[in-house]
């Protein structure tokens, strides 16, 4: 599991990346250019980032678009109250913000829920598809419950099968490719591959050989 921290202030990089290192794999950058060269080399499960870098306004907006387009999980890091924070980043909204200033614990709780929400769909897959009936989502597109938790599905695609994504819930959704390819928002993914789907958006979604995926939906 990895995470992408985003912070130009050097001792408050370093000393929020030993805390994020105790749970993930963490890539720490000083610059809007750093993080626009990590994103595109490497994929990451969160991607934490402040929304001033460097004094550029628009550096976390910048970070947070770079990171939609390949649907990764993004927090921002600021002063402002998380609806200030929104309004400054519509039509792209987090998934997450931290407010400065902020403690040791929130930096954790915040990691940690992002990670648990792939871990959860590892252990799903892990699991096995489940007997129960599937239902007709639309043309091409079956789902069936992963569980006794409402907020766990499976996803079956037909081969050419299309269909409009909207996370189910306010928080967002962490997405497990399991079998199969999705490209979404003109993203390709291949199994396996995890990425999430931000409460934002309304991404058109198809498959070239149908697919196989879990759905979790962020919690909190």
């Amino acid at each position: 599991m990895k995470v992408l921290l985003v912070e130009d202030d050097a001792s408050l990089r370093e000393g929020m990346g030993e805390i994020i290192a105790e749970l993930a794999e963490v890539r720490e950058v000083g610059t809007e250019t750093e993080a626009l060269e990590a994103l595109r080399a490497e994929r990451f499960d969160l991607v934490i980032t402040d929304l001033r870098i460097a004094g550029h306004e628009q550096g976390g907006r910048t970070v947070l678009e770079a990171a939609r387009r390949g649907q990764q999980a993004v927090a921002i890091v600021s002063a402002a109250a998380p609806d200030e924070v929104s309004r400054t980043l519509r039509p792209h909204l987090p998934d997450a913000v931290l407010v400065k200033p902020f403690q040791l614990d929130d930096i954790v709780t915040l990691v940690e829920r992002f990670l648990a929400l792939r871990r959860q769909a590892e252990q799903v897959a892990t699991a096995g598809t489940p007997e129960g009936a599937w239902t007709d989502a639309g043309p091409g597109v079956r789902t069936t419950s992963a569980g006794p938790e409402a907020d766990a599905a499976w996803v079956r695609v037909a081969a050419g099968g299309a269909f409009t994504w909207r996370p189910r819930t306010k928080g967002g959704e962490g997405v497990l490719l399991v079998e199969g390819d999705l490209e979404v928002a003109g993203e390709r993914h291949t199994a396996p591959r995890y990425f999430f789907v931000g409460s934002s958006q309304a991404l058109e979604v198809h498959s070239r050989e149908g697919c196989l995926a879990i759905t979790l939906a962020l919690k909190g």
